[in-house]
């Protein structure tokens, strides 16, 4: 039967896809399921041999340990060069953005507080 290892979901594509290498460099059988036309099914790496979970498991967590490292030191340099995204910095760049979630969300509070306060 069918294992669940790797839920697709949210995952970046590099991130899918440096999985998928490891588990074919390390042998390990595996298949994939999309996310379906309205993206309704789980995307998801599944093994089909349940007896390879626990070197899977173990070669995930070796990676994701790895992955997590290298993104905190890279976010780490840019920090150093000023170089980090910021919220001012977001407001910069899309300051159109910015007006428009501002906008709706004061809408979105007139119409919720409103009906109590013409009670």
């Amino acid at each position: 039967m069918a294992t669940l290892l790797f839920r697709l979901r949210h995952v970046p594509d590099d991130e899918a896809d440096d999985v998928r290498a490891l588990l074919d460099e390390h042998g390990i059988d595996y298949y994939e399921t999309e996310p379906g036309n309205w993206g309704i099914s789980m995307p998801a790496l599944w093994l089909r041999d349940a007896s390879q979970v626990e070197q899977a498991a173990g070669l995930l967590r070796e990676y994701q340990q790895q992955r997590s490292e290298r993104v905190q030191q890279e976010y780490a340099a840019l920090r150093e060069r000023g170089e980090a995204p910021t919220l001012l910095s977001s407001l910069r760049a899309q300051p159109l953005r910015f007006v428009f979630y501002t906008g709706m969300s004061g809408a979105i509070l007139y119409l919720s507080v409103s009906s109590f306060f013409s009670l």
